[in-house]
Parts: structure tokens; sequence; C-alpha cells
């Protein structure tokens, strides 16, 4: 999945991901090219619209939002 250079850095290695509503686990991420993978068990892929999905399809990313509220604390602290 490609991401958007914005969300890119709230996105870490075994951290979630959520995917046209779906959570998952991120497996990999390439940050040179803002490419991520993660692994679709069987019944995820029944249960879901994901296995109907093409290479190419757009979907909607949400990134944990636990990293926006570190960079919202730290933003915060710099500040002062």
């Amino acid at each position: 999945v490609e991401v958007p250079a914005h969300l890119s850095k709230y996105i870490v290695n075994q951290g979630s991901i959520s995917l046209d509503g779906v959570s998952l686990t991120v497996g990999e991420i390439n940050d040179t090219n803002n490419v991520l993978t993660v692994w679709l068990i069987p019944e995820t892929l029944e249960r879901t619209n994901l296995s109907t999905k093409k290479s190419a399809d757009l979907v909607n990313i949400e990134v944990d939002v636990l990293a926006k509220y570190v960079e919202r604390l730290l933003a915060k602290k710099d500040v002062k």
C-alpha cells in the first residue's frame, strides 16, 4: 500500500493501521518510497471487502492516533 508522505511518519513496523476501516498490523514499511505491507489472513479476507481490492485501487488510510497524541504533546512542550 502506498501511503501519502504526510502520514508515513505515524507508521511503524508492527504498528496499527486502518485500511478502509479494517484495523491491521503493519508488516513492513519502506520509508524510501512510503510503501507498507500488511498481512491479510483468510478470516479478514472473508469478512471484509479487502479481497476485492486491486493494486491501483484507492483505500482510506487511518494511522494510529497514539502517534498523533505524542506529536501534539511534544509540539506543546517545545512552545513553552
